[in-house]
Formats: structure tokens, C-alpha cells, sequence
């Protein structure tokens, strides 16, 4: 199958693009610059110039095509907003996908986007959930709610690091799920009929909250945490701030985004029928626990490994001093 994927540079994308390609798909990424996306072009991928906000440059990516995997999404340091990349963009991308006879479109939304009407990544996602739908285009729509790759940043390395981890109010529990995993999901429903014209969660095996999180890191790492609680209220009054000025709206966008993850609300859904429907198994899917062990023993091994060439290069450098 003949596969256009947007978005393959981002953490998920890559994934996407690495087990199609592992699948035997032709694999064509829809990139901004080859520079960055050069990695895709050596791992076997077509890639083709694009953007979603330039409808003019999609029908030609399209040609030949046969599905489309969408993992894209705009990122709080982008020039463009929110509106024009997930919203305008999206749109683009389903009417040139309708336009050229695309058999198949998988898209990413967010798991219970329909909840937070007012928080405008949530409610972009729905509303492009719905214009799918209604498009005519047999779709897939796949709904995590949080990649293990982000706890890194945001757990472990300030942890190894002995830097402040940032816990804001009565954080909810979420399911994350490695990207690799989730990517099986995006490639598997090209080739299962049942997929179509359906919406899935896509989760973990459970929900974790982040001092859970917190415990976790702190057992695997050896290291303790310094814990700093954010109030719900001053995340409120920072976002309220950068709605002040243009080039912020995508930090304040983000940070109402943050507020969901305040609400003390569980993400998580029954990945049942997913299971089911998709045909995998749910025991081959990483764990948060595998997730973060190998993490740290790759991390702690490299760590032990600096510490003793730094302490060699002391030794021979106290030989080489002259002795009077």
C-alpha cells in the first residue's frame, strides 16, 4: 500500500513511519524541510515538499497515494496557531485527501475531546473528528491520551538531574502508552477491514498518577525527587497572561490544555474491543514499569560509564605531573 504519512518527523510520527516501512508500505512523508526530515529519506521513505496551510502543495504529495496517516499537530513554538495548523490544516488535508481518491485516512484525536469544549485543542480535535466523518472518506480515528515518551522529559531526567518536578493541582490519572506501540495500531488498521469508519481509544493497560509516576522514577533511579506543587489557580492567571500577546497564544492554548490534566479526572478508557478489533495482543504492549526500567538502566549504565572514564582521566593525569 502506497502510504502518505504527515507528521513523520514528530515523536509519533517516526514510529508511524518506521513500522510501515518495516510492513513493506511505500512510505511518502509530507515534510516542511528536508534538512530536518533527512533521517526518514535514509530509513527508506519518498520525501515530498508540503504544508498543510499551503492547500496548493498537497494535491501533488496525494498523486499515487492510496492512504493517508495523519500524526501531525502544531507545537507551542510554531508561528502558525493552533486554528490554522490542527483546524485550517486538517481541513486542507481531508478535502485534497477526498479530492484524490484516498482509500483510507487514519487520524489522531485526543482521548474525551468532546468533555472540554473549552479548551481549544480538545475542541479542534472534535470538530475535525466530525469533519472526517461527515467527508465521505473511509477513516480511522485513533484517541490516545498521553505518549510514555514525554514523562521523560517531564519525569526523569529533572529527577536524575536533581532539578524541581512540576505537579500541578489534583492531577488525573493517564493511561500513557509508548509511541511504538501506538504506532502498531496506526499500520494494522490499514489492513483490517473492521477499522473503518470508526473511533478507538488507544491507551495504556492503566492510569498513573503522577506521584505514582514520581515513586516509580525515584525506585528505578535510586535518587529522590524534589517535588514542587504548581496551584491550579496561578496556571489560570499565567495562561490568562500570554492571551496577551499574539506570539504566546499557542503557550496559553497549550497551557489550558494543561488544565485537563488538573482536573483530577482519570483518562483511560477499556481497550477491549480494541484489542479485538485490531487483532493484537494486549500482553505485547510495554508497560509503563518496562518503559522506565529500560530507560534508566540504558541512562544509569551510560552515567556509570562517564563517572569512570572522567575518574581514568584523573589517574593518568596525576602520573603525568613532575615529581621535585
Amino acid at each position: 500500500m502506497s502510504l502518505l504519512i504527515v507528521g513523520a518527523t514528530g515523536t509519533l510520527g517516526r514510529q508511524i513511519t518506521r513500522r510501515a516501512l518495516d510492513k513493506g508500505h511505500q512510505v511518502r512523508c509530507l515534510v516542511r524541510s528536508f534538512k530536518k526530515a533527512a533521517f526518514l529519506k535514509e530509513w527508506g521513505a519518498e520525501l515530498v515538499p508540503g504544508d498543510l496551510c499551503e492547500p496548493e502543495t498537497l494535491k501533488p504529495a496525494l498523486e499515487g497515494i492510496t492512504a493517508v496517516i495523519d500524526a501531525s499537530t502544531t507545537r507551542p513554538t510554531d508561528s502558525l496557531s493552533i486554528k490554522q495548523v490542527d483546524w485550517e490544516g486538517k481541513v486542507n488535508l481531508i478535502q485534497a485527501a477526498k479530492a484524490a481518491n484516498v482509500d483510507r485516512f487514519i487520524f489522531f484525536s485526543i482521548l474525551d475531546a468532546e468533555k472540554y469544549p473549552h479548551v481549544p485543542l480538545m475542541e479542534i480535535k472534535r470538530c475535525t473528528e466530525e469533519f472526517l466523518k461527515e467527508s465521505g472518506l473511509n477513516y480511522t480515528i485513533l484517541r490516545p491520551c498521553g505518549f510514555m515518551q514525554g514523562l521523560i522529559g517531564q519525569y526523569a531526567i529533572p529527577i536524575l538531574e536533581g532539578q524541581a518536578v512540576w505537579v500541578m493541582g489534583d492531577t488525573s490519572s493517564i493511561a500513557y502508552m509508548d509511541t511504538l506501540d501506538i504506532a502498531k495500531f496506526a499500520v494494522r488498521a490499514l489492513s483490517v477491514p473492521e477499522t473503518g469508519k470508526k473511533s478507538f481509544p488507544i491507551v495504556g493497560s492503566r492510569a498513573w498518577g503522577a506521584y505514582e509516576i514520581i515513586r516509580l522514577c525515584e525506585r528505578l533511579s535510586g535518587r529522590e525527587a524534589k517535588v514542587s506543587r504548581m496551584p491550579i489557580g496561578l496556571l489560570r492567571g499565567v495562561r490568562k497572561a500570554t492571551r496577551f500577546f499574539q506570539w504566546t497564544w499557542n503557550i496559553s492554548d497549550r497551557l489550558a490544555f494543561a488544565e485537563v490534566v488538573g482536573t483530577g479526572k482519570p483518562m483511560t478508557a477499556s481497550m477491549d474491543e480494541t484489542y479485538a478489533t485490531f487483532g493484537l495482543d494486549p500482553n505485547q504492549t510495554t508497560t509503563l514499569e518496562a518503559y522506565l526500567q529500560d530507560y534508566f538502566s540504558r541512562i544509569l549504565k551510560k552515567l556509570k560509564e562517564l563517572d569512570y572514564e572522567k575518574d581514568k582521566a584523573k589517574e593518568k593525569k596525576k602520573r603525568t605531573y613532575p615529581r621535585f
